[in-house]
């Protein structure tokens, strides 16, 4: 289950040595933003060679490499792909056409390495006003697409507003990136809380992201992590009630019931699906028993 994803910078021995250790989902290996055009060939070999000889432990690991207009994508591509990264972070995706551009590299790559089409998953990151107006047509682009993200910093300074922590600069584009990737069925990740001192409000923006529909989010800050898995973590009081719905739906059934309440509420379709999605994120997390 994949709620928090933390940003290392390419060019950090140190950070990135850290990377099991500071309780993330995933952690994203920036060749991006965090590095210097100076430093763009170091900052590959330390990722390839992170990638090739560190045990991750289970942390998901991910590799945001250059945009696709600039010269520096396709060698981030050449050295990390060997090694196995499970997914490719694309900045400033902003139309299909991006997307499918790295996609034919993708596969190609993974033609040359003789591993399975679809291998390597790709994830846009939607950080201009043409990418948020693009949001489904580039979610549906492309079958190795797994999930949506949403970049702000770049965003506001597209639509020429200023970021702030409450983000109601955002709050559109928050809203489109979550209905867009659903209707592709992906899942989609909200935006960095950047105030790497504020331990309120990093709480309440990741609650506000899941309250949104957001499957998880990013930080730039391992101090951000504890705060948005528990965001993104099932309740105590929602595994009760999932477990209770369920009970009441299966219950129902077996006396031949075609409707069925609970305190007082009708169960319908999508709160048993919602139901089975919190039980199958606590299962995944550990905080119940797997189903046998």
């Amino acid at each position: 289950m994949r709620r928090s994803m933390l940003f290392l910078p390419g060019n950090n021995p140190n950070m990135l040595i850290n990377a099991a250790c500071l309780g993330a989902d995933a952690v994203i290996f920036d060749l991006e933003d965090a590095v210097a055009p100076a430093e763009k060939d170091a900052a590959r070999i330390l990722v390839r060679n992170a990638l090739r000889s560190m045990d991750f432990e289970g942390t998901e690991t991910v590799v945001r490499i250059n945009s696709v207009d600039t010269p520096y994508w396709q060698e981030d591509l050449r050295q990390v792909l060997p090694e196995r990264p499970n997914v490719i972070l694309l900045p400033k995706a902003s139309t299909p056409s991006d997307v499918l551009l790295v996609d034919a590299f993708l596969s190609d790559m993974e033609r040359e390495l003789g591993v399975e089409e679809g291998t390597f998953l790709l994830m846009p990151l939607i950080e201009t006003a043409l990418g948020v107006e693009n949001a489904y047509l580039i979610a549906s682009s492309a079958p190795r697409i797994c999930a949506l993200f949403l970049g702000a910093e770049d965003l506001t300074a597209d639509l020429c507003c200023t970021r702030t922590k409450e983000g109601r600069e955002i709050e559109y584009a928050r809203a489109r990136l979550v209905v867009a990737a659903r209707a592709a069925g992906k899942d989609v990740y909200d935006t960095p809380f950047t105030d790497v001192s504020d331990d309120e409000g990093i709480v309440t923006d990741a609650n506000l992201a899941r309250a949104l529909g957001f499957t998880g989010k990013a930080s730039i800050s391992p101090r951000h992590v504890d705060a948005i898995n528990a965001a993104f973590s099932p309740t105590e009081r929602e595994i009760r009630y999932a477990l209770e719905v369920l009970e009441a739906i299966n219950r129902a059934k077996s006396e031949g019931k075609g409707a069925v309440s609970l305190h007082g509420k009708m169960i319908d379709a999508p709160i048993v699906a919602r139901a089975e999605r919190t039980l199958a994120a606590a299962e995944s997390l550990g905080l119940i028993g797997r189903k046998v």
